[in-house]
Order: structure tokens, then C-alpha cells, then sequence
């Protein structure tokens, strides 16, 4: 399977971003302007307080614009104040959520474990979860970065088979990348994703590998998307600060529509 068999999938993660009337605000322009990425799935993660308005405005919207959480726990329900469950997040309209993203890992302090744990909650829930895996600055140049990447992919997806491995999305993203203004070249990126491939295949087999979307997440931006978007195994992007902007946001899910520049 080529990359092209597999449907690009770009993810706007805003973090702690927006109040709730330029989420909707915004929810609205992407869902209303979908068809300029046809071909592309397309997910909103707004904060959890502001899921449920997003999905609405999207609803109203009228646009195949999926919804996604920011994080999740590994529990169903319980006493675990301030936790989301995944049953939870899927009830408000979720598809998505994002697990394991490199501020979650260096701020929180979440591992390798921890992550595996919530990947099979969340699919047990039926949520689809985006896994991400990276490197630091001093990992990289410590030429650790395969070691990293082996290492987190193995531990985030341990225990997962075939079934589970293809509703899961692989988002690779460098953390020297993340919010920094600095991307990896596509040839950087794209040896990594072959990399995570290759790993997945180790996991299950090249026949699943070939099935999982694997996104990079790092400065992505309307200038360096088509780039990335060329390379054989990268099917996609977990996108920060310019998915906060509608046409930004866009013109990145269009050049991996295209594929091309």
C-alpha cells in the first residue's frame, strides 16, 4: 500500500488556546470551507470545556469536520477529580483524542506506560487515538533519535493488535519542533516516520504498517506543508499554533489533499 491509498488525516490541536465564542467562531469557518480539502480528514481538539459548543457549531456548520480531545484518562469513571474519561469524551461527540503529546510527557509527566494505558482505554471506548512519540534537541543531537522514537512506539502501542494498531494514529513530533518555529527537513521527518513504519510492522505486520497514518507535528505551517505532505510516509499533520487560524489551518489540509505543491 502507497501512501496515497491512505486518507490524510490533519489534526488541529489548540491546546489552551481561544474563549468559546472564537472556538465556535473558528469551528464554523473550518467546517463551513471543508470542501477546499477534500480527500483530507479533517479534526478539531478544542479544550474539553469547549467540545461540546465546537461540535455544535460544526453540526451547523454541515461540515465533515471530526472532534477530538486534548487528553484523556485511563479510567472509565470514578473518583479522579479534574480526570476525563474516554466514555466521556466520546459521548459529547469525540472521535479523536490526543494521547502522549510531548507536553503532556515533559510537563505532566506522563511515560511511556501511562500512554499505553490511556491508547487502550480510549480504544476500548471507541475513540481512535492520535499517539504521539518524539525527540528532544539534546536526544537528537546525542544521535539517540532512533533509539527515542524505537522506544516510545513500542512502549506507547505495547500490547495493541492488528485491529487496534489500524484505528490508531502515529503523530511523530520532534519536541525541538514543537512551538519553536523550526521544522524538520522533509528528509528528517520523512526517515523518521519510515522508522515508526517500520516499527509498526515489527508490532504486527507490513500489511497493518501499511495501514496506519502516521502525522508529523512540529511548526507545521501553509509554507512547509506541501513538502512534508510529498513524502511517502507522512499521511498527515498534528498541527499547533496555525490551526488557531482557519485559513491556515486550510491551506495545510490542502496540501495534503494535493500531496503536492
Amino acid at each position: 500500500m502507497t501512501a496515497t491509498a491512505r486518507t490524510p488525516i490533519v489534526a488541529g490541536n489548540w491546546k489552551m488556546n481561544l474563549d468559546h465564542a472564537a472556538g465556535v467562531a473558528l469551528a464554523a469557518a473550518v467546517a463551513g470551507r471543508r470542501s477546499e480539502a477534500a480527500g483530507v480528514d479533517l479534526v478539531l481538539c478544542p479544550p474539553a470545556v469547549y467540545i461540546v459548543p465546537v461540535a455544535g457549531a460544526v453540526a451547523e456548520a454541515g461540515g465533515d469536520v471530526a472532534i477530538g480531545g486534548q487528553n484523556a484518562s485511563d479510567k472509565e469513571k470514578g473518583a479522579f477529580t479534574g480526570e476525563v474519561a474516554p466514555p466521556m469524551l466520546l459521548d459529547v461527540g469525540c472521535r479523536y483524542v490526543i494521547l502522549g503529546h510531548s507536553e503532556r510527557r515533559t510537563l505532566f509527566g506522563e511515560t511511556d506506560a501511562s500512554v499505553n494505558a490511556k491508547a487502550k482505554a480510549a480504544l476500548a471506548a471507541g475513540l481512535l487515538p492520535i499517539v504521539c512519540v518524539g525527540e528532544t534537541l539534546e536526544e537528537r543531537e546525542a544521535g539517540r533519535t532512533e533509539a527515542v522514537v524505537t522506544e516510545q512506539v513500542n512502549g506507547s502501542l505495547a500490547g495493541l493488535d492488528a485491529a487496534a494498531l489500524e484505528k490508531t494514529v502515529v503523530a511523530y513530533e520532534p519536541v525541538w519542533a514543537i512551538g519553536t518555529g523550526k521544522v524538520a527537513t522533509p528528509e528528517q521527518a520523512q526517515e523518521v516516520h519510515a522508522l515508526i513504519r517500520g516499527l509498526l510492522a515489527g508490532l504486527a505486520s507490513a500489511e497493518t504498517a501499511a495501514k496506519v497514518r502516521i502525522q508529523y507535528g512540529g511548526s507545521v505551517k501553509p509554507d512547509n506543508a506541501a513538502q512534508l505532505a510529498a513524502c511517502p510516509d507522512i499521511d498527515g499533520a498534528l498541527v499547533g499554533g496555525a490551526s488557531l487560524k482557519a485559513d491556515d489551518f486550510l491551506a495545510i489540509a490542502k496540501a495534503f489533499a494535493s500531496g503536492t505543491a
